[in-house]
């Protein structure tokens, strides 16, 4: 059996304790060493092939280029050392890359690029692949919710506003209000690829000087080659590409956060209204064994702090010297895999305990009547309107809700006492007004909307 090594792993994101709580393999694969140096080499191949086909380098050149640019054919400690040293990684690859290729084609490597240009088309390979993980993930969820949407459209519950009670909803809104911002994730995802999925290649300064008159023509044959989007200028001091995807994922992980809170809270002792599924010894405590934590809601809101940091620190990076930066461009190497890796766990616990969601109808009902029918007084002021005047109305109300509260009853038999009342509204339809089931308002019609817009 092979046992994982503890040793080397410095952040939860790497930790063997913790990574898989805050990321997901299929993202860490996407980010670690190994795929990015593959990705650069993959960018200095398709350069080569882009720049044979515009006739700039010999076709063998990029064949050869092509055929001997491999990873595994690597000295990675020696990448490392002179990473170090030079403080990139391209041009200690473009030198083992030069030795690998041979005189007569590695003299056609890395042909009027720049460390920059290498480096930038490779993270945006690399953020094509996340998004892809991103997508299918934000479409599973949506699935999810809309099942639970479905599932308790019309299971009444307490609606609170300021922590306090408030209205009656059902279960099934709230699920469609987070569907709904699922279903506009979707949309700002689709939105977002063409303007972010764009590859770079432009030279030192950015002008493609090196190329001559070839140098859009070779431009165009590398997206080509990538499946990339072409710039329309270029962008190593105009960073909003990234910015934007990392700030997406700030508002994916920020509804994530909003979601985990609500759990949390309607997991809580006093309401228990909701558990997250069930496993053993998920969520335990040392000492109490009568707890059984919301981990995933936790993680989630954990998540969405740390990525909410990133977005700001992507932003920040935005603000660059000239025509190449002298520092914000390495923020975006600690921020871009990051986001990412948290996103994706993030979204891994949403799906798992909203998948397995535990959702307790009869003690929302039971939540709903402690208020002594207070949480529908609005239903009561709203009948009596028409006859006594909105103000007045409401006025009434408000001092059967402090008789109710200072001396007991229910509010219906409060308000049966009231002279003012009871002379236009009997006790049945008193009752009638004080029932939470009653006073759902288009609650259940927003579901249905919700879940017939999924696109």
């Amino acid at each position: 059996m092979t046992m994982p090594t503890f040793q080397g792993a410095t952040t939860v994101l790497d930790s063997v304790l913790f990574r898989d709580a805050f990321g997901t393999p299929a993202m860490r694969e996407v980010f670690n060493d190994r795929a990015l140096i593959e990705r650069y080499i993959e960018v200095e191949v398709a350069l080569a092939r882009a720049q044979a086909r515009c006739g700039v380098i010999p076709a063998d050149a990029a064949a050869t280029i092509a055929e001997r640019s491999r990873y595994a054919d690597l000295d990675l400690d020696h990448l490392r050392h002179e990473t170090d040293i030079v403080g990139y990684p391209i041009l200690p690859l473009v030198h083992q890359l030069v030795k690998l290729c041979g005189d007569d084609a590695g003299r056609y490597v890395h042909w009027g690029a720049t460390t920059q240009d290498i480096m930038d088309t490779a993270v945006i390979l690399q953020v094509r692949a996340a998004l892809d993980l991103v997508d299918a993930d934000i479409a599973e969820l949506r699935r999810i919710l809309a099942d639970l949407a479905v599932k308790h459209r019309d299971t009444p519950m307490a609606g609170r506003t300021h922590l306090q009670q408030a209205l009656p909803i059902t279960f099934g809104y709230k699920a469609g209000i987070w569907l709904a911002m699922f279903d506009r994730h979707a949309e700002r995802l689709a939105q977002l690829r063409p303007r972010v999925l764009v590859g770079q290649f432009a030279g030192a300064a950015g002008t493609l000087a090196s190329l001559g008159d070839q140098g859009l023509a070779v431009q165009q044959a590398l997206m080509e080659e990538l499946g990339l989007g072409v710039p329309a200028t270029t962008w190593h001091v105009a960073r909003d590409g990234l910015a934007e995807a990392v700030n997406f994922l700030a508002l994916v992980t920020g509804s994530l956060g909003k979601i985990g809170l609500d759990v949390m809270l309607m997991a809580s002792t006093e309401f228990a209204e909701v558990y997250e599924p069930f496993v053993t010894g998920r969520g335990a405590s040392s000492t109490m064994p009568q707890k059984r934590n919301p981990i995933s809601s936790e993680l989630m809101l954990a998540a969405s702090k740390a990525v909410r940091q990133h977005a700001g620190l992507m932003l920040d990076a935005m603000v660059q010297d000239f025509e190449r930066a002298t520092g914000p461009w390495h923020a975006e190497w600690i921020a871009v895999p990051e986001s990412f890796v948290l996103s994706a766990g993030a979204l891994n616990q949403a799906r798992f305990m909203l998948g397995g969601l535990i959702v307790d109808a009869a003690r929302m009902r039971e939540n709903l009547g402690i208020s002594r029918g207070l949480i529908v007084a609005e239903a009561v002021m709203m009948g009596l309107a028409p006859h006594l005047g909105r103000q007045q109305a409401h006025d009434v109300v408000y001092a059967a809700c402090r008789e109710v509260n200072e001396k007991g009853g229910t509010l219906a038999e409060v308000l049966a006492a009231m002279p003012d009342v009871s002379r236009y509204l009997d006790r049945p339809a008193l009752d009638r007004l004080t029932a939470p089931e009653n006073y759902l308002g288009m609650a259940p019609a927003m579901v249905d909307r919700a879940v017939g817009q999924r696109g």
